[in-house]
């Protein structure tokens, strides 16, 4: 999933935001001498020119980070890279164009969950070699499920991002209410929120929109499910399994436990977040790009001095398991110049420059010791913590449709929720629907 920069408005915004550069000064890039194992291929690139293509606008820290990384490339290898900007609503049509015309760029930024659709059109090439070995042969290799498709991988995790619960931490001060560590405590924190804000608010909103997913993944993901595995080349669906329902038991008890209201089963996080920025909701789960709307929209009333998150809880304590999202690097599979390609994305995704990645574009490393620098900061500890152990859903280019498209959980946990299927008869239902949907040729 594209993760866009998080901007700050407030002090305590900005102390809440991902970015905050906590391993900056340790892992400032060299800008003088390059490594003695890249200058010693400099040589073979003299007089390639690549083409690099980044997602997303221009901002000044981008630009920033893009101009020093592209000039130590330069210095290194000889090569020359032209950088192409392509705002995010433009991507999905300019990817379109470069795999059904052959062209495109040699190497390019991309969205984690478009990985598995752009393989499947030929579009990427294998760079599993840059994976196996020196700094990317650290990356967790949990955060590289939609990154390895058959046994191959191809694209590198270069920056993530995770969800957390967001609260008002006015009316948990107000209630009395400690921040929940389990599952059943925010469950009381919730219920206590509206006894005494009132039935509209939501205690805990529940999430059924577009990207319901998040929610229902984490809590069936933590209970030991998952939705689908593949097995040879076919896909078989896991909605059946135990583990699963039971991570569906407690997604759409948040409804039928009045704890979110039946009028809102359709919501995303779009919306829930316009309702707590209207004082309608108490908790709900998201990411820190919501503070600065949030306090756009509730006209200055609800600042960051109001707002701080926590990892959402299992039942039995511990964080729950989070949806991966995050930025990729990527050779594309029609790459004129590949080798030089290869050798820009090792050097991008390495630990320097992939940490100065993340953290200068406001995002999570996903070099364990920068992300473990994080977990001692109060503000990113929550969101550090769900990102060790983050989760993606299945690597397929159909789960889009699934997932949004077909919505089949989502119609699933409606029909649980209205009474018109027990959750074994929906669950049984989506289970085939999914396996149809994933397997399509």
């Amino acid at each position: 999933m594209r993760i866009a920069k998080i901007t700050a408005t407030t002090v305590t915004t900005a102390a809440l935001a991902l970015g905050l550069a906590a391993c900056g000064s340790s892992e400032t890039p060299p800008t003088s001498s390059p490594s003695a194992a890249a200058s010693a291929s400099g040589p073979k690139y003299a007089g390639k020119t690549l083409t690099f293509w980044r997602l997303g606008d221009s901002n000044p820290d981008a630009k920033k980070y893009t101009d020093e990384l592209v000039a130590e490339f330069e210095k290194q290898t000889g090569a020359k890279v032209t950088v192409e900007w392509i705002p995010w609503p433009q991507v999905n049509d300019k990817f379109t164009a470069a795999a059904a015309g052959g062209s495109g760029p040699d190497v390019t930024e991309i969205g984690n969950d478009q990985v598995p659709l752009w393989q499947s059109q030929e579009a990427l090439e294998p760079i599993t070699d840059i994976v196996a070995a020196g700094d990317q042969a650290q990356i967790p290799k949990n955060l590289m499920g939609l990154e390895t498709i058959d046994g191959e991988t191809y694209a590198v995790p270069w920056g993530g991002g995770s969800r957390a619960v967001l609260y008002r931490t006015d009316w948990f001060k107000e209630l009395k209410i400690e921040v929940p560590k389990t599952w059943d405590e925010l469950m009381a924190a919730a219920k206590k929120i509206q006894a005494e804000k009132g039935k509209d608010v939501d205690g805990f909103a529940f999430n059924g929109g577009s990207d319901a997913n998040h929610l229902l993944g984490a809590l069936a993901w933590t209970a030991g499910g998952d939705y689908a595995v593949k097995e040879g080349e076919k896909w078989v669906g896991k909605l059946t399994d135990p583990a699963f329902k039971a991570g569906f038991a407690q997604y759409t008890a948040l409804v039928t436990d009045g704890l979110s209201s039946k009028a809102r089963l359709n919501q995303n996080t779009t919306e829930i977040r316009t309702r707590f920025s209207n004082n309608k909701v108490g908790m709900y789960l998201t990411a820190s790009w919501d503070l600065a709307t949030i306090e756009e929209e509730s006209k200055g009333k609800i600042k960051g001095d109001k707002l701080a998150f926590f990892p959402l809880p299992s039942k039995d304590g511990g964080e729950a398991q989070s949806f991966l999202g995050g930025n990729d690097i990527a050779v594309w599979g029609t790459a004129k110049e590949k080798d030089a390609a290869k050798e820009f994305v090792k050097l991008a995704s390495g630990k320097q420059w992939g940490v100065k990645y993340a953290t200068d574009g406001g995002l999570l490393p996903v070099y364990p010791e920068a992300l473990a620098a994080l977990s001692s900061d109060p503000a990113q500890a929550p969101f550090a913590a769900a990102f060790a152990k983050a989760k993606a859903f299945p690597a397929d280019p159909q789960w889009t449709e699934a997932n949004e498209t077909k919505a089949v959980l989502q119609n699933a946990a409606r029909k649980v929720i209205e009474g018109k299927a027990s959750a074994d008869e929906a669950l049984a239902a989506a289970n085939k629907e999914l396996e149809d949907i994933l397997n399509a040729s």
